[in-house]
């Protein structure tokens, strides 16, 4: 049966397919990659994990991910299927973490949730783009990909509101994974199995012919990866650090995600105005700035706005920027753009994976983030100048 028939079958309107590809990605990047973040300060203080173990556990699910992104090019499982195999393993995976286990085991499970949260966005991904097209709304993308900032912020209030009932790490990986269970259950029937999907997938993954810009495009997106995932990973726990009240410290996390959520609504009007490469400069120095500034704070003011201003200015720039840069890359690759994202995203996945392994070398015993954080800032306005000067020969 082809795409449109299928898509029309599942519903006369495209909002519910929408809305499943929304939940599709709510599990998988809010739970599957962003869950440990505000789960994270509780395993430091319940679960007898140090800093240094929370960044090999956070960089063992950004390897998976790196893992997962790379298999994505070879292995062909059609999208549908792919999505409720990769969401089934998120679900078990993050109820496992319950479990009181060795470091060893918590890495496994973290590795083996990276691998299936990169598999159900691509998948996402290439499903939106079938299932979707023929509808010719733009707005039914952003509000598929609203779906990893809505996802964040639904796992950060429930945090809160287990901290409020003073609820330990294994109650809250419990939660967050029967979540993750009922949500596919929910939205499994929008995922029917189909080869279409595959047959079309599997094309233009032609060898791809480099330029000077194609590779800046890949090491831009690489220092992206390493910039926005130390606060990503660490927020609510500098947070915490900072703030004694943990109804404060807590709320750092959802306001990341909502920023992400509705940032991405707003991502096709952005672009019209001002281009892919010119609103991926500027979100990298809004990013580089709530980056920086947890640590540029007067240390005598209150630091509640500076962890506020911090999760909106990254939280509201990091799915901007994965857009544009997606964008960009179809721009400068053309019909051949698949092994240019496949570059990028392998590029970006491996700076996840070096940002948390960085904290256990420049954080100290101590815990201070300050050194990590300029570094990400500084390799961030690097990023923007790359991309500002490449832009510039382009239009010269």
């Amino acid at each position: 049966m082809p795409v449109n028939e299928l898509a029309a079958d599942t519903s006369a309107s495209p909002i519910p397919a929408a809305l499943a590809g929304l939940f599709a990605l709510a599990v998988a990047m809010g739970i599957g990659r962003f869950a440990f973040t505000p789960v994270l300060p509780m395993m430091l203080d319940d679960a007898g994990l140090s800093i240094a173990g929370g960044g090999l556990l956070a960089s063992a699910n950004y390897l998976g991910y790196l893992l997962g992104a790379i298999s994505a090019m070879f292995v062909r499982i059609d999208p549908p299927r792919a999505i409720r195999m990769g969401l089934s393993a998120i679900a078990v995976t993050t109820l496992a973490m319950a479990l009181t286990l060795p470091l060893a085991g918590w890495l496994l499970l973290r590795l083996a949730a990276g691998v299936a949260s990169a598999w159900v966005l691509i998948s996402v991904s290439a499903w939106c783009l079938e299932t979707l097209a023929r509808y010719q709304r733009p707005a039914l993308n952003s509000i598929v990909f609203a779906g990893v900032g809505s996802g964040i912020a639904i796992a950060g209030m429930l945090c809160i509101a287990l901290i409020a009932q003073d609820a330990g790490s294994s109650r809250a990986w419990l939660v967050l994974g029967l979540f993750s269970a009922i949500v596919t259950a929910v939205i499994w029937r929008f995922f029917p199995s189909r080869s279409a999907v595959t047959a079309t997938v599997s094309q233009g993954r032609a060898r791809y012919r480099w330029t000077a810009d194609s590779v800046r495009l890949v090491a831009c997106y690489g220092l992206f990866g390493f910039g926005y995932i130390i606060p990503a990973t660490f927020l609510p726990v500098m947070a915490k650090k900072a703030l004694q009240d943990p109804t404060l410290f807590a709320w750092s996390w959802p306001v990341f995600g909502a920023a992400a959520a509705l940032s991405t609504l707003a991502v096709a009007m952005l672009v019209r105005r001002f281009g892919n490469r010119w609103l991926w400069i500027a979100c990298h120095v809004v990013m580089a700035i709530g980056v920086a500034l947890p640590v540029l704070w007067n240390p005598q003011w209150s630091q509640f706005p500076a962890i506020l201003i911090a999760a909106l200015f990254v939280g509201g720039t990091f799915m901007v920027i994965t857009l544009c840069a997606m964008q960009e890359a179809k721009q400068v690759a053309g019909k051949d753009a698949t092994g240019l994202i496949a570059a990028m995203t392998s590029a970006f996945a491996a700076g996840q994976i070096a940002g948390p392994l960085s904290i256990g070398i420049v954080a100290g015993k101590d815990g201070d983030f300050s050194r990590a954080l300029y570094l990400a800032a500084a390799l961030l306005l690097i990023s923007a100048a790359l991309l500002a000067v490449g832009r510039t020969r382009a239009t010269a």
